[in-house]
């Protein structure tokens, strides 16, 4: 199996520790490294160093390149982000251009995952299902009603492969509001959709060539162009012309190829908010529950998330539910409940010329 870690995002939802040229994908958030290195440590026990490639944002090639020194990974930068399915098309021409006739997985940089085996047992199920053809998706077994993940409705009957149940599937769903979510958790036959994906490199880019011509007809004259002087202005030119668009909405909502859906129950999170975090590390957990981080003191303090990576002390008096990190520049003090709203922040950044900040 080939593998395809795609980085190029630049979220917004970890101001103010997260910033424009090191996202989260960048950050220690939830392990011991950061999380991209997680992800190549996580599927290094199936593949190989040189059967990887790492497609990124052209402001964070520096600090790839210095985690990854030393390693056999291939780096790509991107000149500027152009969501999801022209990073897919891009790793797919590579992986062509590589010889590679193996299935490709194709993985967000920055999700959580606790149950290593299972997650690596169903991966690499899905590449024995999409070596003879289709695309195979991973389907994250629901364990609550989430409006903040798009959903995978499957068939209703099943194929049995290597003694697990495996599906075609029958739409993929927006994001649902809460009574929808609500319906989908019972009934059984949804999942979460985590944005992995795994296919052949010819199957990508035959559903880029029917679906969105326009960015096969911009990226199909790298192919010669790896690995040689030229590449990158060409890749740049060629994303001028690439559509905008995500893989899901581009060509997983209009496809007539076989799809398949391979349930997943591996404690997947695409920690999306700093109280995702707060979540995802329960164990953590003071007597009061309180997540602190560094040189941080607490009185009568309960269900707080504390963060000090700055060089203060920070204390705090009979808080509750409150999320506070302090950096070296910045200090965010907010309702953890709400730190999704935390890109608006930013977005006001943005507005007020503050861009040393973002």
């Amino acid at each position: 199996m080939f593998a395809v870690i795609m980085a190029g995002g630049s979220g917004t939802r970890f101001w103010p520790l997260s910033r424009r040229l090191r996202p989260k994908q960048f950050l220690d958030i939830v392990g011991k490294d950061p999380m991209i290195v997680e992800t190549y440590k996580r599927i290094s026990e199936i593949i190989d160093d040189d059967h990887m490639c790492i497609i990124l944002g052209r402001d964070h090639l520096s600090e790839a390149k210095r985690l990854f020194e030393g390693k056999r990974v291939r780096i790509i930068a991107e000149p500027f982000g152009r969501n999801t399915a022209p990073c897919i098309a891009l790793g797919a021409l590579y992986a062509k251009y590589r010889g590679i006739d193996d299935a490709i997985a194709f993985l967000p940089s920055d999700h959580y995952i606790s149950d290593k085996k299972a997650f690596l047992d169903s991966l690499t199920l899905a590449g024995k299902i999409a070596s003879s053809g289709g695309i195979v998706t991973l389907g994250i077994v629901p364990s609550r009603p989430e409006t903040g993940y798009g959903y995978i409705r499957r068939e209703d009957e099943p194929m049995i492969l290597n003694g697990k149940e495996v599906y075609r599937v029958r739409q993929f769903v927006e994001k649902p509001d809460l009574e929808t979510a609500k319906k989908y958790l019972e009934t059984g036959k949804y999942y979460w959709n985590a944005g992995i994906f795994v296919a052949k490199a010819d199957t990508i880019l035959n559903e880029t060539r029917k679906y969105l011509p326009d960015l096969y007809n911009a990226i199909m004259g790298l192919e010669d162009l790896f690995d040689k002087e030229g590449f990158e202005d060409a890749l740049r030119k060629a994303y001028e012309k690439a559509p905008n668009i995500s893989f899901d909405y581009g060509i997983m909502e209009k496809t007539d190829t076989d799809v398949y859906v391979v349930p997943t129950d591996c404690g997947w999170s695409d920690v999306g908010s700093w109280f995702s975090i707060y979540e995802l590390r329960k164990s953590e957990h003071d007597k009061d529950g309180n997540l602190i981080e560094g040189d941080v003191l607490t009185i009568d303090c309960k269900g707080s998330f504390i963060s000090s990576r700055g060089k203060r002390t920070v204390a705090c008096i009979g808080i509750k539910d409150i999320l506070i990190v302090d950096t070296d520049d910045a200090l965010l003090v907010a309702d953890l409940r709400r730190s999704q709203d935390i890109r608006k922040i930013v977005e006001e950044l943005k507005k007020r010329g503050k861009d040393k900040y973002i």
